[in-house]
């Protein structure tokens, strides 16, 4: 799977340093990587939930509402380090939240997230009557709008800790053995001694953390903080998970690495095809695409899988 990604990843720059030029610049690749920070945190939240067979849709409504707690709490009390705390404290209690519904009361996760995506999205834009909070101080662009050695700030600092932290939990804890095992077969890690509940419960929080420091990042990046920031973003992280070899319907399957490489290669897409001139509709339209493409390929690999272990 990573290395059949890597091929893709080497092809697609190819083709689009073919196209335009400019492409392969440094400062080109930078603001590449800059653009999509939040998209990239949020796909390791996703990587998590998918892992142990779920799926969770709310996460561009997290994103949402956990701006609007961080502008809230700016107004109110005037520090950024404040409303950086209440905007992570709100992506973990919504992240609680479905991790309730689906982990300890067996709600699908399809359905309690479409269910808290609306309830999110809602409350985002009740708060706010629909207009963005702003009079954030200048100091605040230093997270997305300035660099340290010549790196993009959220990446240096939010996209790059948030990946190796993710990577010491998922392959080098309890816990992260926990994720596999209850993705792969939740009624044998039961009897394994796994607390299947817990282990659900507590990734549907990650992804509400990993989402609201996504929000930071959109605030400090538009100096506004939105009630629609996230909207339509939860669709990319699925599509990155799905694309790095993340099973929804299965679980237990996949791996960081493949989701790292996925995101680099619908960052690069998407950039492409911005700097190419391609019209947003038709950019919607191909990432739909790569979306189904992914759902064929796992299924394609993973009775690749089956026919050799019968084999």
């Amino acid at each position: 799977r990573e290395a059949l990604l890597a091929i893709v990843l080497i092809v697609l720059f190819v083709i689009i340093t073919a196209i335009n030029p400019s492409f392969l610049t440094p400062k080109s690749l930078m603001d590449m990587l800059k653009n999509n920070a939040v998209t990239m945190v949020m796909s390791l939240g996703m990587l998590c939930v998918m892992l142990v067979g779920g799926i969770d849709i709310s996460i561009g409504s997290i994103v949402s509402l956990a701006c609007v707690v961080f502008g809230k709490t700016y107004q109110l009390s005037g520090s950024i380090f404040v409303s950086c705390i209440a905007a992570i404290i709100a992506g973990a209690l919504m992240g609680m939240i479905n991790g309730f519904m689906v982990g300890i009361i067996n709600m699908s996760s399809l359905i309690a997230t479409l269910g808290t995506q609306y309830i999110f999205s809602s409350i985002a834009l009740y708060i706010t009557n629909g207009v963005a909070l702003s009079g954030f101080p200048e100091s605040f662009e230093w997270l997305s709008l300035k660099t340290t050695f010549g790196i993009p700030n959220q990446i240096l600092f939010a996209v790059i800790p948030a990946t190796i932290i993710m990577c010491i939990l998922v392959y080098k804890t309890r816990f992260g053995r926990n994720i596999y095992l209850t993705g792969d077969n939740a009624v044998a890690a039961k009897f394994a001694a796994v607390n299947t509940k817990r282990t659900i419960f507590f990734v549907f929080v990650i992804a509400g953390i990993l989402s609201a420091i996504g929000a930071i990042i959109n605030c400090s990046w538009l100096m506004t903080a939105r009630a629609d920031a996230g909207s339509g973003m939860e669709m990319s992280a699925i599509t990155i998970a799905m694309l790095g070899g993340i099973s929804a319907v299965e679980g237990g399957r996949g791996s960081l690495s493949g989701v790292i490489v996925g995101t680099i290669i619908i960052t690069m897409l998407n950039s492409g095809l911005q700097m190419a001139g391609i019209n947003t509709i038709w950019r919607l339209a191909i990432t739909g695409l790569i979306l189904i493409v992914s759902i064929i390929l796992n299924d394609v690999m993973n009775r690749l899988v089956l026919k050799q272990a019968k084999a």
